[in-house]
């Protein structure tokens, strides 16, 4: 009952056009920016990119928002068991929503990870069964819980005025639908020629492997998924990526044959890399935002090492930091490069808004061990930290006997070889423990010194081969 109270109260007039074509031009002008500050600062930070219709931007869209709290929702497929640094941009175009006062929905794609969406593929999804993406949606509920709480504790002065937040599933509606039912009541609302024009459904057919109906049946169900969300949430506004545009499109048009209202797209620009690639699992350059998956280190590490021309663009997309406060920072930056301030600041607020103040100090603890040898910061570590930092070493635990030295550690850990070989290894300071050179094999291993107060040694031979050795027992 609220909720369609909430959808009459809240409807705008508009004229429908039915638009065939599957591209929308850059639709932000300087009227359009002047019409609302919430879409005037998201045009300015470039998180902005198209909006369905395409003058939705500059009337429609601004209006809906003045008239009061809207509901805005952003879908995310359990293709696999996290969410990475490509949806990232959705989730702060939701959360920018949020913070104005908006209601927004994170619809996990419970069903339609099955289907599996064609949109910015060139081959066919790999098919899932239902175990796996069940799976796959735990992992990815636990990335969106984590950076929403994250986002309210660190980011939200007051939380008071925070819009209201909905987790769903899709497969909440579909578990129940009958096939023939289904068809029969989406399908007839479609058109083929439209279907056809898509532009993820042109690439495809032109394509060697061309597209199956399965994916080609997609759009249906992205567009009922927004029909759902229109009836039971008074959902007016679906946030994607530039790649959903056909998808939103086939929403907008199915609620208008539906219920003769008018809804809206919004689309965020995808994530690249320096080369021109779209950053996501398809491409194998995956940021993730589980732990798991990529530690709060190598996530920080990224940002960190992004190129300097790009900096400035993702402080802008990536943080919540106002625009002034990116210029001063881009000052500073340019006065001093070797700081690296910007990319500091950069890395700092996205680890913390994805792993938390305790991810950052991790983080930050990890960069100071392996890249500034600090005996201080490895001894602070936990093994779980060293296993992340060093994710292709070798980790073992020993039972620490009397008189045990560099060399009998080594050759247990199998870092050198055996017999006379290994031993003029160490001789010749190939070997390094916990940042020293260690150049006599015979010394015996010393707690504080080879051995750290937590319990740890970090062998290194040569530059890249890492060990790990927990000693029990101290």
């Amino acid at each position: 009952m609220a909720a369609s109270i909430a959808r009459s109260c809240c409807r705008v007039k508009s004229h429908f056009i039915l638009r065939k074509t599957s591209y929308c031009k850059s639709f932000f002008h300087s009227s359009a920016s002047k019409s609302t500050s919430l879409l005037s600062s998201l045009h300015n930070r470039g998180l902005l990119k198209d909006s369905f219709p395409e003058t939705a931007a500059q009337a429609e869209i601004p209006d809906l928002l003045r008239s009061g709290p809207q509901a805005i929702y952003c879908g995310f497929d359990p293709t696999a068991d996290s969410l990475h640094a490509g949806n990232l941009l959705a989730i702060i175009g939701l959360l920018h929503f949020r913070s104005a006062g908006h209601h927004i929905i994170a619809l996990l794609g419970g069903a339609t990870a099955q289907i599996g969406d064609p949109s910015g593929r060139q081959t066919e999804r790999e098919r899932l069964s239902p175990a796996a993406v069940q799976q796959n949606a735990r992992g990815i509920l636990e990335s969106l819980h984590r950076i929403f709480t994250h986002h309210e504790l660190y980011f939200c002065p007051d939380s008071s005025r925070l819009g209201r937040l909905t987790v769903l599933n899709n497969r909440s509606w579909y578990k129940d639908y009958d096939l023939l039912e289904f068809f029969s009541e989406v399908g007839r609302s479609f058109r083929m020629g439209t279907m056809l024009s898509r532009h993820s459904v042109q690439a495809r057919l032109k394509s060697a492997e061309g597209m199956s109906f399965t994916e080609f049946s997609y759009q249906l169900f992205q567009a009922f998924d927004f029909y759902q969300l229109h009836q039971l949430h008074g959902c007016r506004i679906q946030l994607g990526g530039t790649d959903q545009l056909g998808n939103i499109m086939s929403g907008h048009e199915f609620i208008h044959r539906k219920t003769g209202e008018e809804v809206y797209g919004l689309t965020v620009p995808l994530v690249t890399t320096s080369m021109g690639d779209k950053l996501g699992k398809t491409a194998g350059n995956a940021v993730w935002l589980n732990r798991d998956k990529t530690s709060p280190f190598e996530f920080y590490q990224y940002f960190l090492r992004l190129p300097d021309n790009s900096v400035e663009r993702y402080l802008k997309l990536f943080t919540f930091l106002s625009l002034s406060e990116v210029e001063k920072l881009m000052e500073q930056q340019r006065k001093d490069p070797g700081k690296r301030i910007a990319h500091k600041r950069l890395a700092a607020e996205v680890t913390k808004l994805v792993h938390g103040k305790d991810g950052l100090e991790s983080a930050k603890r990890c960069t100071t061990a392996l890249y500034h040898s600090s005996i201080e910061a490895l001894e602070q570590m936990s093994d779980t930290e060293l296993q992340e930092i060093f994710r292709e070493a070798s980790f073992h635990e020993f039972f620490l006997e009397p008189g045990t030295t560099v060399l009998d550690a080594c050759r247990r850990a199998r870092a050198i070889p055996d017999g006379p070989r290994g031993y003029q290894m160490i001789k010749d300071g190939g070997v390094w423990i916990n940042h020293q050179r260690a150049e006599n094999p015979e010394q015996v291993l010393i707690v504080g010194q080879q051995i750290l107060s937590n319990g740890l040694s970090l062998i290194r031979v040569g530059k890249r081969n890492f060990y790990i050795l927990k000693w029990l027992s101290l």
